[in-house]
């Protein structure tokens, strides 16, 4: 059956073609996303949601979400998503970042214009009539010192437009390297510094815990005198009553924002102040941007429900289609060594170590990782995903480490996995062979060959005469057909293994005559994913 969506805000009808040329049923229906009532009544339907900054994904209406994989945002802003409640429900939360990032950055520059020209107020004065030549007196931006709070890639884009219009350009980025900066042909600085010596100040970083209120009423006095201020990244980035207040004792000269802390912003202490430009949030307000992130997330939806590509996702590890061939063995195999020691294990897990050797280290290790704590986790919740899982793991305390090393044995790479739960350590190892086929490699310390079915039975004993030959006649006597058999041992009558592949799930009284027999320590039904 084709995947079904929804696009429930005004997304361009070429973005929702992309849908239907990629064969996904597809309902457009742009006013939906603003009554939440009826939202919440036809999302169960559908396997993805495209939006933009309308709907309202709370966690009320994840609820009734029963199908749904994928949010898929076009634009940057997620803020209109619950996205912890979307991570525990296993739905993929997406954006375009990329899209708007160009009409973003040259907003930003407009409005450095803007404020440094007065351009508004002269604009508005000339309509009126008034030919007010001399009260309108600017300031030219060559030579002028721009500090750039963030400097990622809409922040590197002003960079770069700021230093074509022969601007010094400080910029504040703890993520930014030296040898970045000294490419991008800024200076890097801390964020006091770049509050000293900037003429003009913009900010480019999303609203975190360490963000909000970077330039809080504190940070603002620490302005140079005279310094305009741009905000066209997120409202509460900087306290603008505070904001107001040096404004009109003109230590900030000017202050140019298109976003505010409360929007829609309908009153603000910033407006009506002089020399102050306020837009009504149009960063990706042009139509190249709205037609490019609209197509964007139909794009990169589409790529995730056909083929399991993960682009742009806000809670869970990118994963590419290229990427996704590539490691689609490798993440079965994962989330099957995780299966494995979920379906073993009784105890809970205190903390996994997982080991990625030869070509394993060299892939996406988040979207690896994800796949074994999944694994691990859908053992006791069939409905924890690649999503939710390392929530769920960070949730129960589980501590989760990982070791790369080169390829260290007869197999080109393998994932292994150490388990130590309250009483006991376990250890379970995989690769994937030259047809694509996950196989187990080693259980227990012992070496095995093990393709994966979807139905096996996992048995352990003492390497004694007569077990084996027990084992498959009563599994015949119960009528369970075996398509194949792997053991393996410690030693000659030390600690033994097998893993029997059958046709279908093995019956509950074929497992208790197992046990019956006092043969076998451990008699466990496995189930993984076809």
């Amino acid at each position: 059956m084709a995947p079904k969506v929804l696009v429930s805000d005004s997304l361009s009808e070429t973005a929702v073609q992309i849908f239907r040329d990629r064969g996904i049923e597809v309902d457009f229906e742009p006013k939906l996303g603003k009554d939440k009532d009826k939202l919440a009544e036809v999302i169960g339907k559908y396997d993805g949601l495209a939006i933009r900054s309308a709907t309202k994904v709370t966690a009320a209406l994840l609820e009734h979400a029963t199908n749904l994989k994928v949010v898929g945002r076009a634009g940057i802003g997620t803020d209109n998503v619950d996205k912890e409640a979307a991570s525990k429900k296993g739905v993929i939360v997406m954006n375009t970042p990329f899209g708007n990032m160009i009409t973003t950055a040259e907003h930003a520059i407009a409005m450095m214009f803007a404020v440094a020209r007065q351009l508004p107020e002269a604009s508005a004065s000339t309509h009126a009539g008034k030919w007010e030549k001399s009260k309108f007196m600017g300031v030219e931006l060559t030579a002028k010192t721009l500090g750039v709070i963030g400097a990622g890639n809409i922040g590197g884009i002003v960079c770069n437009r700021a230093l074509g219009l022969k601007m010094k350009v400080v910029a504040y980025d703890p993520f930014l390297s030296e040898e970045r900066a000294a490419e991008m042909g800024v200076e890097k600085v801390e964020l006091d510094e770049l509050l000293k010596r900037a003429d003009f100040i913009t900010l480019h970083v999303p609203l975190t815990d360490s963000t909000r209120n970077i330039l809080s009423k504190e940070n603002l006095e620490k302005t140079k005198k005279g310094v305009r201020i741009i905000n066209c990244a997120r409202g509460g980035l900087v306290d603008e009553v505070a904001l107001a207040e040096l404004l009109k004792s003109g230590h900030v000269a000017g202050a140019a924002f298109d976003v505010f802390a409360v929007e829609p912003a309908t009153e603000n202490p910033l407006f009506n102040l002089p020399n102050v430009v306020c837009t009504p949030h149009l960063g990706a307000s042009t139509t190249e941007a709205q037609e490019n992130v609209a197509l964007q997330v139909a794009e990169q939806m589409a790529n995730y429900l056909l083929d399991g590509a993960v682009e742009n996702a806000l809670n869970m590890p990118s994963m590419s289609a290229e990427e996704a061939k590539v490691m689609g063995p490798w993440v079965k195999l994962g989330e099957s060594l995780g299966s494995f020691i979920g379906q073993v294990t009784e105890e809970a897990i205190e903390t996994i170590n997982i080991t990625y050797d030869g070509v394993a280290s060299e892939m996406n290790l988040k979207a690896l990782e994800a796949a074994v704590i999944a694994g691990i986790m859908q053992a006791v919740n069939p409905d924890v995903n690649m999503v939710s899982a390392p929530l769920i793991a960070k949730e129960r305390g589980i501590q989760i480490s990982k070791t790369t090393q080169d390829a260290s044995g007869t197999f080109d790479g393998f994932i292994k996995l150490d388990i130590q739960t309250v009483e006991k350590y376990r250890t379970i190892a995989g690769t994937v062979f030259s047809d694509g086929k996950p196989r187990f490699i080693q259980i227990k310390g012992i070496t095995i060959d093990s393709e994966i079915g979807e139905h096996m039975l996992y048995t352990t004993n003492k390497d004694v005469p007569g077990v084996l030959g027990k084992l498959g006649t009563l599994l015949a006597e119960h009528g369970e057909n075996i398509a194949n058999f792997t053991l393996g041992r410690a030693s000659e009558g030390g600690d033994a293994i097998a893993m029997t592949f059958l046709d279908t799930p093995i019956k509950p009284e074929t497992v208790s005559a197992l046990k019956d027999t006092g043969l076998f320590q451990r008699v466990i039904p496995l189930h993984f994913k076809a």
